[in-house]
């Protein structure tokens, strides 16, 4: 259930619709993992490469854990792709936006989510769905290291 769109120089896409998918966070970092090497990311080229990739992994899994513990689970799974930039987008059907819990303890396990995007993501944020959708659009960007 997943497609590639374009090629050359321009935006790269991949689609993977996940709606009651089992195994759905792991599904997705295959997913991602395997468009990752595709695109050139892996091998990534020393150090702060591979550490980028592992970072783009942690995070597919967080934002999409979170559609599964707070937005009814995930429906679709997108990754754009264009010179050295990362998209990751994950639908769900629920209009709630992110909310970041109270001031916690990072010794205590859960609610640390955000606080992993707004560390490791160069940016994210969430947008309502297109037209006659309902739910919104959780979305983080990363951009790879460049190499020495």
């Amino acid at each position: 259930m997943a497609d590639g769109e374009g090629g050359g120089g321009g935006i790269q896409v991949r689609r993977l619709m996940v709606r009651g998918v089992r195994r759905v966070v792991s599904r997705c970092r295959d997913f991602t993992a395997e468009a990752l090497a595709d695109w050139g990311w892996v091998p990534a080229g020393g150090e702060a490469g591979e550490e980028r990739v592992e970072d783009v992994l942690l995070l597919v899994s967080e934002v999409v854990t979170n559609a599964c513990l707070h937005a009814g689970g995930p429906e679709e799974f997108v990754l754009r792709h264009e010179r050295g930039r990362l998209r990751v987008e994950v639908s769900d059907a629920s209009p709630e936006p992110p909310r970041p819990r109270g001031p916690r303890s990072p010794a205590l396990p859960g609610g640390h989510g955000l606080m992993v995007l707004d560390r490791l993501a160069g940016a994210w944020g969430y947008e309502a769905r297109g037209p006659g959708a309902v739910g919104k659009v959780v979305w983080l960007e990363v951009s790879l290291p460049s190499r020495p």
